[in-house]
Parts: structure tokens; C-alpha cells; sequence
């Protein structure tokens, strides 16, 4: 669905992606994480040909970039950089402009799916009142429907939770995965992890313009070789295995130890009860920050 090749994009003297191989395939739930000013939003947009690379190669949806933009661009819905919108005109009027835009079908079933896109994410009920006067997660939601007017085939979304309550966030995230059950290829930057964690299959990571990791979310969460054991008996539990607990908690004990099943089975010969047990797994946080730097808006004292 998106393929780089070695793109680079300067702005002057700024390097904003430095040789970049990206690879969104068909069906993905893709997250791309970095820290603030590591080009996630450049790449993006260089994705979706609304900015020209310095060098290398950029395919969409099996077409070159920019020079293919006009044949793919009714398969993908985007948001990149915040909804855009006329904060004079109500919701419905600006995915009505939306839509008469593009191709997004006839004239007559335009307010059919007008309705539709504000429907699936949550603004059915919305009033006539102007975009300016809504707040940032239903401009957000706004935005969204704008995306999904189209019925894209790859969705490409840059913050998409952001402003939103939980409830919201659970919203968004149930329907991305409603759209990409349905077909539709996701790929989202976002700089809240737990949500990628939750949502993404693959995932890549940005650092000062490079593309520094890139791979299934299921081969970065390895096992550590700890055990995460919850018990009533913390404390019997501790002295039973005296040396191999690295961590301890209330009634969580992480132990190292490498087989769930013989640590039960210890355990429950001790008549230490057990309400959880479960490998250990490597956090999504841990695995960006060993892959990154230094957030690019820190600032230490000398």
C-alpha cells in the first residue's frame, strides 16, 4: 500500500527524513511512534504527495508519487496535521465541500453520506452551530468523518485521538479496527503508546529523520525470562523464592525464572495461591525508548 525507498527530505538545511524505507502492506494496522520533530508528520505527508522529496522513490497504492496522486487519491482518506476545516460553516456544510471535492459519488446521495461518515464517528447529533464553536476532540471527530467519506481502501491518520476523552479514544480505536477488519489498510502516528500497543500489528519508529525500527508488534514484545506472579501470599511467596524476585509490588512479584508452568507447580506445592500468572513481555514504551534518543524538545542545562 505505501512503499519508500531511501527518501530524503531537506528544508534548507534541515534534514526532516534521511533515507527512509517504509513498507505499509495490505490489511496492516501500522503505528509510527518517534519522538516530537523526528519527521513521522513529514513522512506522512511526503506518503501522501503533499510534499515533494529531496531523493529516493515513493509508491502509493502501486503508483509513484506525486505523479500518481489524481488515480489513487479516491482509495485513501487522510487527516495529517490537525482537521482542516471553515470554522464559519456547520459540520454537515464542510463534509458537504468535502465531498463535492473529490470523487465521492453522485449529487443526489451526497447528504446519505454525509450523515453516514458524521454517524460512524459520533456526531450524528451534531447541531448547526459553526466548526469554530466545537470543541477540539469533535473537530477531530470532524475530521475523521472527512477521511472516511470516501470509503478509502488505506486511511492515513496523524494523531487521531488527540483532544479526545477516553470514551472518545475507545470510539476511535473500535472503529479503526471495524475499518480495517472490513478492508481498509491503517496507517497512524501517534505519540500515545498505549494506544498503538492496542491497536497496531506493526509498528515503526522515527528518531532525527531515520526510520530506526520497523517490525510486527508481536516479535518486539519477546519475553523477558521474568514471570509476572500475582498472589494473596506475597509475603510467603517472597521467602520461598528468596533470590529470584527482581521486582515486587503489593501482591505482584516478578520472578526470574524461565517456565511458567514449574513455577505453578512450586508454588502450589508450597500451598502459596496464585490469581495471575503470565510471562513477562517487553513494554512498546521500552522498545521506543531503547530505539530513540532524547526527545528533540528537550532541553537540559548545560
Amino acid at each position: 500500500m505505501i512503499s519508500t525507498v531511501d527518501v530524503t527530505k531537506r528544508y534548507g538545511r534541515v534534514l526532516a527524513v534521511d533515507g527512509v524505507d517504509l513498507e505499509v502492506a495490505a490489511g496492516d494496522r501500522y503505528g509510527l511512534l518517534g519522538p516530537n520533530g523526528s519527521g513521522k508528520t513529514t513522512l506522512l505527508r511526503l506518503a501522501l504527495g503533499l510534499v515533494f522529496a529531496t531523493s529516493g522513490t515513493i509508491e502509493l497504492l502501486g503508483r509513484p508519487m506525486p505523479r500518481g496522486l489524481g488515480e489513487v487519491l479516491p482509495s485513501v482518506g487522510a487527516l495529517v496535521e490537525g482537521p482542516a476545516a471553515y470554522g464559519h460553516l456547520s459540520g454537515r456544510a464542510n463534509l458537504s465541500l468535502v465531498d463535492e471535492a473529490g470523487p465521492g459519488g453522485p449529487r443526489r446521495t451526497r447528504r446519505a453520506r454525509v450523515e453516514a461518515a458524521l454517524d460512524r464517528v459520533g456526531l450524528g447529533g451534531v447541531d448547526g452551530r459553526p466548526v469554530k464553536a466545537y470543541s477540539l476532540g469533535m473537530r477531530q471527530r470532524l475530521g475523521l468523518a472527512a477521511a472516511l467519506l470516501r470509503a478509502p481502501r488505506l486511511l492515513v491518520l496523524d494523531e487521531p485521538t488527540n483532544g479526545l476523552d477516553p470514551q472518545g479514544i475507545r470510539d476511535v480505536r473500535d472503529l479503526l479496527r471495524e475499518l480495517n477488519d472490513a478492508g481498509t489498510t491503517l496507517l497512524l502516528s501517534s505519540h500515545q503508546l498505549s494506544e498503538v500497543d492496542q491497536l497496531c500489528t506493526r509498528v515503526g519508529v522515527m528518531d532525527r529523520g531515520r526510520l530506526v525500527l520497523q517490525a510486527d508488534l508481536a516479535t518486539l514484545r519477546t519475553p523477558t525470562g521474568r514471570i509476572v506472579v500475582h498472589t494473596p501470599d506475597p509475603d510467603r511467596a517472597a521467602a520461598l523464592l528468596d533470590g529470584r524476585i527482581t521486582e515486587r509490588a503489593a501482591d505482584r512479584l516478578v520472578v526470574q525464572h524461565p517456565d511458567p508452568a514449574r513455577l505453578t507447580a512450586e508454588l502450589v506445592e508450597a500451598g502459596i495461591r496464585i490469581t495471575e500468572i503470565h510471562p513477562q513481555r517487553r513494554l512498546l514504551e521500552e522498545v521506543v525508548l531503547e530505539a530513540t534518543s532524547a526527545g528533540s524538545d528537550r532541553v537540559d542545562r548545560p
